[in-house]
């Protein structure tokens, strides 16, 4: 064997030898020794774990910051056919009534409201999503990157949304009595009593609300990360490209 061939040959031992070392010593760190592979495969194109872990923070930042600008705007919910709220089934009953009737002015005036509300208590979410970030750990960043496209829209979910209906509910609450929800919802309720169309509704508005708030804005999230995944001109930073274009994405 000729001495280049013999040095090829102890190189490749000796990283035989240290990747197995590492995936040791990541075992008993509690480590998933797959995570290091999965992490070799993606430093094959040049990145260090720190590019990895900077690069998938900047992307969800570049994401949420997105989202929260797309719903918090107004006709962030109620302009957008996939987030928009409508009234809750209990309420849609009577308001079709009325609408048959052509007095359905209340339900327009309520469903407006709804998302008028929601797109307010949407500015509420940028910090506490900049907070998942910052918590996130390479063994995050690594699964998120590897995982489906709306592997960090489920992150996120996971780790913020109770934090999230805390922030939403009393801004939802002040929205709806700012916007007029409470009394367009009287009017349609009203209505309803004089007309003798159903028994009073006794849905809780504030959760309806919240919770559809919630959705939209994990549903605009989502698109935000399959753009960013998917689409080159999504990648706005020399980081981001680096780090998505050098998984083929």
């Amino acid at each position: 064997m000729s001495r280049i061939r013999r040095l090829v040959h102890r190189g490749r031992i000796g990283m035989a030898v240290a990747l197995a070392g590492l995936a040791t010593g990541c075992a008993e760190l509690g480590i998933d020794p797959a995570l290091v592979e999965e992490l070799l495969q993606i430093r094959g194109a040049g990145l260090s774990e720190s590019q990895i872990a900077s690069g998938l923070k900047e992307a969800l930042k570049v994401g949420t910051e997105r989202t929260v600008t797309r719903t918090a705007r107004q006709g962030g919910f109620l302009d957008n056919p996939l987030v928009r709220i409508v009234l809750p089934d209990e309420l849609a009953e009577i308001a079709d009534r009325l609408r048959s009737i052509h007095l359905g002015g209340p339900a327009d005036e309520l469903e407006v409201a709804m998302n008028r509300a929601a797109e307010r208590a949407s500015a509420e979410a940028k910090t506490i999503f900049w907070d998942a970030v910052t918590s996130m750990t390479i063994q995050d960043a690594v699964r998120i990157l590897n995982g489906p496209d709306d592997a960090a829209t489920v992150y996120f979910r996971s780790r913020t949304e109770d934090a999230l209906r805390s922030r939403f509910s009393p801004v939802v609450s002040a929205a709806m009595e700012q916007v007029g929800l409470y009394r367009a919802y009287d009017e349609l309720v009203t209505r309803s009593r004089v007309l003798s169309l159903f028994a009073d509704p006794t849905v809780e508005l504030n959760r309806y609300v919240t919770d559809e708030a919630l959705d939209g804005l994990f549903t605009i999230l989502r698109e935000e990360e399959q753009r960013i995944r998917r689409d080159p001109a999504a990648r706005t930073t020399e980081l981001l490209r680096q780090v998505f274009g050098g998984l083929g994405g």
